[in-house]
């Protein structure tokens, strides 16, 4: 069998797991750059593949014009109108299910996501590490025939600010601390009154940069600018594009179990990762980050942890895990790193 010289990817959600595929997606392109790519997502991440070669990004409209299984079928005779030879699918769900059918004759890869393990794990009945989400994304394109190696990561150059954002976060030569202190689960979060002693010590030697959440977490961080010098809410007042252009120019992120981590960790920024019911054995660490960089919760006072895969299922005392983990101990992290 020939190779596949233009292969369709799919990854349609969430934000994090479509920023775990850049790393792999810029192997590949740096590794195969003879070969075409049409990445399968939604608009909004169009930004997270800007710097790649040999890439082109086909939107997914699945609220309008490709929801459901007659829209699916539609996005289908679109998607075969591009000459694609083969589809690796990194997300493997009723939907790509529904196009597997719909594109019959094609070479159709999807990934394992290794659920028996995982299951596994959460149950107690083995806690070891289990292969990232990288590689099981990096399997996929071994299956079709192009052995990948994720050892030796390459990351784009930092992004020169353009005025506005100069102008929102200054030019001062402090170092730059970034903090994501909210998770889609808040048990995966850091307690917000911990993460203001965090802010609180560091801002007194770092410029710190405030990112994600919806209006009512805008309030929150907005209430910490307020509070303290050199801290600066940049939540809700930037477009994905120009958020990615500030997060290049971290020193470090902090972050929880979360999309931002994958962002900073794709761009090749260091990232603190603070860990509450959930676990990196499970395979989401951000990529390329030093084992010790993850803050773990006390599996001493809390054993059940991982108590699930995303952070959504937890017994009764275990919201607070993260509780467990220090001010101090993140304080240390991160100033024995700057």
């Amino acid at each position: 069998m020939s190779l596949p010289k233009h292969i369709l990817v799919i990854r349609l959600s969430a934000m994090g797991d479509v920023a775990m595929t850049i790393p792999v997606l810029r192997a590949f392109t740096t590794q195969y750059p003879d070969i075409k790519l049409t990445i399968l997502t939604r608009e909004f991440f169009a930004p997270f593949f800007r710097d790649l070669e040999n890439i082109t990004v086909f939107s997914a409209d699945l609220k309008g014009k490709h929801k459901g299984v007659f829209g699916l079928y539609n996005l289908s005779k679109e998607l075969k109108n591009l000459n694609i030879d083969a589809v690796a699918d990194l997300h493997n769900v009723l939907r790509t299910n529904i196009l597997k059918v719909f594109i019959l004759g094609k070479p159709f890869v999807q990934i394992d996501k290794g659920r028996a393990e995982k299951k596994a794990l959460v149950s107690g009945k083995n806690f070891q590490q289990l292969k990232s989400t990288h590689e099981r994304y990096a399997d996929v394109f071994r299956k079709l025939g192009f052995p990948l190696d994720l050892t030796n990561p390459s990351f784009p150059k930092r992004v020169a600010l353009n005025s506005k954002l100069q102008n929102i976060v200054g030019t001062d030569t402090k170092k730059w601390l970034g903090i994501a202190p909210f998770a889609a689960h808040e048990s995966k979060m850091y307690p917000l009154d911990l993460m203001e002693q965090v802010i609180e010590t560091l801002s007194e030697y770092y410029k710190i940069l405030l990112l994600g959440g919806g209006k009512k977490e805008v309030d929150i961080l907005d209430g910490f600018q307020n509070k303290y010098k050199n801290v600066i809410n940049l939540a809700g007042k930037l477009s994905l594009n120009e958020e990615l252009d500030v997060i290049s120019n971290l020193d470090i992120m902090l972050s929880m179990d979360s999309g931002n981590a994958h962002m900073a960790a794709m761009i090749g920024v260091k990232v603190i990762t603070i860990w509450g019911v959930t676990h990196p054995f499970a395979g989401f660490a951000p990529f390329n980050q030093p084992e010790d960089f993850a803050l773990l919760s006390n599996r001493e006072q809390f054993p059940l942890i991982p108590t699930s895969i995303y952070g959504n299922k937890f017994p009764e005392g275990y919201e607070e895990a993260s509780k467990s983990i220090a001010p101090n101990t993140i304080i240390k992290k991160i100033e024995s790193l700057l």
